[in-house]
């Protein structure tokens, strides 16, 4: 079976890609310059000549809170347009398969949790990454239409929690929560610094799952696809305020400072937790716990340092 996998050089692409289970399949794992997601000329040409049975579409432009308010417009046009692109083109030539990769920021903000999958569109959007959520909407939208308009397209969009792990970005300006606590604190041990700053108050809370764990769930997905809803939550099913998290990281690291709060600063929802019952009952779990992720995130972290 030939899998196309979009986004193989970012963390969730690269972590689908090294998974035990991707051996069982021929994975396509084309360069930008190889396939342009923005040209949907360059998109239908590869899909004729390659002829994927499945789309696992994990690219997209990525951030944390910091990049999402620095620039929504281009998250929101960006990661609307190589979505359309992709999902449409595949349409056209007759891919059946597609696994469409969400995001939990694409429920409301007000939602209450844990959010089902029933809940998207019943609300507003979190105003720090609407650009983002809006693409990722549209993307699983018109999944469900085409799925709609002809029966025999099994397109469906898995939804994560917010990830961490294995090749994670470590840059202050992009990274996700979980790498910038653990740069954040390595840089205060190694330079002795006795305190830290996290924005807010450090209550607002979230759920974290290692990528690796998350990258299980797509493989485990992939062969049932014709079973699955056209929406499922993947997640823990358990969340942590932020505080906690900079606990938690401060003590694999041995950090011994103190914290401190800025309250000027943005911090999101106040939760974010998703309702899993239904990958559950599928009998899908993620594997790893949240010590054992930091860990070995960090000697990644660490590694990259070298």
């Amino acid at each position: 079976m030939r899998v196309l996998l979009t986004g193989g050089t970012g963390m969730v692409g690269r972590n689908i890609k090294e998974h035990e289970n991707a051996c069982n399949y021929h994975v396509l794992t084309p360069s930008r310059k190889e396939l342009d997601l923005t040209n949907r000329k360059q998109i239908r040409i590869y899909l004729e000549n390659n002829s994927p049975e499945y789309i696992i579409h994990a690219a997209g432009l990525v951030g944390g809170i910091h990049a999402n308010i620095a620039n929504p417009s281009r998250f929101l046009i960006e990661n609307l347009e190589i979505g359309c692109n992709l999902i449409s083109e595949a349409a056209k030539i007759g891919v059946k398969n597609i696994i469409n990769l969400g995001s939990s920021c694409m429920y409301p903000k007000n939602g209450p949790n844990p959010l089902k999958e029933e809940y998207l569109l019943n609300g507003l959007l979190e105003p720090t990454n609407e650009g983002y959520a809006i693409a990722k909407i549209a993307a699983q939208r018109l999944c469900d239409y085409l799925r709609i308009e002809d029966d025999s397209r099994n397109y469906i969009t898995l939804m994560p929690c917010n990830l961490y792990g294995k090749y994670d970005n470590y840059n202050p300006a992009r990274s996700h929560l979980i790498a910038s606590i653990i740069v954040k604190l390595h840089d205060a041990k190694v330079n002795n610094k006795k305190t830290v700053e996290i924005w807010g108050d450090g209550k607002v809370r979230r759920e974290f799952m290692y990528a690796k764990d998350f990258a299980d769930a797509v493989w485990f997905a992939l062969p049932i696809i014709r079973q699955l809803p056209n929406i499922i939550n993947i997640g823990t099913g358990k969340d942590y305020s932020i505080f906690d998290y900079y606990k938690k990281v401060s003590d694999i690291l041995g950090f011994n400072g103190a914290f401190t709060f800025d309250l000027g600063k943005p911090t999101g929802m106040k939760q974010k937790l998703l309702d899993v019952k239904k990958v559950n009952d599928l009998g899908w779990l993620p594997r790893n716990s949240l010590s054992s992720g930091i860990k070995k995130t960090y000697s990644y972290y660490l590694e990259s340092l070298r």
